[in-house]
């Protein structure tokens, strides 16, 4: 029988639901489920792939919400193969305004068929018939009764958790808070750091311009480049293999300018992977000194090697260590560091875009433990920074505890040290961080 046009894709990003279900990140299953496709698979179905996987992941508390409304029983308690056609059909309806309701229907109807649901194909069909009826109006929302109270409200429309959602309005006057979390789900931008020490910014414009990808050059960031319009595998570009760029968010960018790292220091990366901040400090550095970079993974340090080696840095070091140990394990760093960088594990709520499903994975309570290791990791740099020295507080996360508290508690504790300079980016222009410069006494 012939394949329904436009079925594998849908039927790939099912396969994506099945194994975040299953409790796998989204990132790490989509990676896997493109890998089996193979080849076969063309740009374009690769792109549809990864917009309906992150997407419906990301809209799961909308798209719950509608079937809520028109389904028999609750989202939650339909079978999980049932709930995933029906929460990427909902998701081509309200989201995809270039795919044709028709064709949202009648694919997942199919999709119904494939993964052995033929008995429920009619449910998916009439279910999802009726949103198209009921959904009015431009917003994925419109047309679904919302909740009179303004967190739950902000919570179902912006598919938030409920203790999100009341965050944001506590952190943010109303309009605020709905502009953050309309940035929550948009489509995230790509971003270049240019290595300076291979490659200039125009001239890697230049090469990508010729390959068809076009590249502009970021406000406020020398080395920087948004890319627009493009999506597959990035290392198949202009300039990956030669070591010209890297991958990197524009606030992740900013985060190691305001460490300010200069030749022929020592500096240190107290939690260092992927790796993107210790090789921009390396190229910072003009790779002239010492680069520390220490993280308890060995595999994802042993990963930052070989993008060491790809940008052509040597003077790069990884040591696997737990960082809140470091006084006890390298005794001879004791005020040895004339920089340090602390990108402490945090709850993400800034990079909520980019990654798909870590709304639905954080918890309060998951957060009361990451502020304690914060707590641990800030003072054990503090003996290992030289007297003078400066240190660069750093978490991608809204969540004013893990912030701005954690840095009035550190300097409440470490008389002597001065506050040179913090910030707050929300999500929007580029991922959310929040960024505090300590100067050691």
């Amino acid at each position: 029988m012939t394949e329904v046009t436009g079925l594998r894709p849908r039927l790939l990003a099912w396969q994506v639901l099945q194994e975040v279900g299953a409790g796998a990140y989204a990132d790490g299953a989509l990676e896997r489920v493109l890998q089996r496709a193979g080849r076969g698979l063309t740009s374009a179905d690769r792109a549809l792939v990864t917009e309906l996987a992150y997407g419906t992941v990301r809209q799961r508390g909308l798209l719950h919400g509608w079937l809520d409304r028109l389904g028999k029983v609750t989202a939650s308690r339909q079978p999980p193969k049932l709930r995933w056609v029906l929460e990427l059909g909902a998701y081509q309806l309200l989201c995809c305004r270039g795919i044709p309701a028709s064709a949202a229907v009648n694919t997942s109807v199919e999709l119904a068929r494939a993964v052995g649901l033929v008995r429920l194909a009619p449910v998916v069909n009439g279910l999802l018939r009726e949103l198209g009826r009921r959904h009015q109006g431009d917003e994925p929302w419109a047309g679904l009764a919302l909740p009179d109270d303004a967190a739950a409200s902000l919570a179902l429309r912006r598919s938030l958790p409920p203790w999100l959602a009341a965050s944001l309005l506590q952190w943010l006057p109303a309009d605020q808070a709905e502009t953050v979390a309309a940035a929550c789900n948009a489509t995230p931008r790509l971003d270049l750091r240019v290595n300076p020490l291979r490659a200039s910014r125009a001239s890697v414009q230049e090469a990508l311009d010729a390959a068809g990808v076009t590249a502009m050059p970021i406000d406020g960031l020398e080395h920087g480049l948004e890319l627009t319009g493009r999506s597959g595998d990035l290392r198949q570009l202009p300039g990956y293999v030669e070591g010209h760029w890297s991958v990197q968010d524009r606030s992740a960018q900013r985060v190691v300018l305001l460490l300010d790292p200069q030749p022929g220091e020592m500096v240190l990366d107290a939690c260092a992977a992927p790796g993107g901040k210790a090789t921009q400090i390396a190229e910072c550095c003009g790779d002239r000194g010492e680069v520390w970079a220490v993280d308890r993974s060995e595999t994802r340090l042993n990963r930052l090697l070989r993008n060491s080696q790809r940008l052509g840095l040597g003077g790069l070091q990884v040591v696997v260590a737990d960082a809140a140990a470091l006084a006890e394990l390298r005794p001879q760093w004791l005020g040895r560091f004339d920089r340090i960088l602390l990108d402490a594990p945090c709850s993400g709520l800034g990079t909520l875009a980019r990654h798909a499903d870590a709304r639905w994975r954080m918890t309060p309570g998951a957060i009361e433990e990451l502020v304690a290791l914060q707590h641990r990791l800030l003072l054990a740099m503090a003996p290992l920074l030289r007297p003078g020295g400066r240190l660069v507080y750093a978490t991608c996360t809204l969540h004013p505890l893990e912030n701005q508290r954690q840095i009035e508690r550190f300097m409440a504790e470490q008389p002597g040290w001065q506050l040179q300079q913090q910030w707050q980016r929300w999500p929007g222009d580029g991922d959310g961080f929040f960024t505090a410069a300590l100067q050691a006494p």
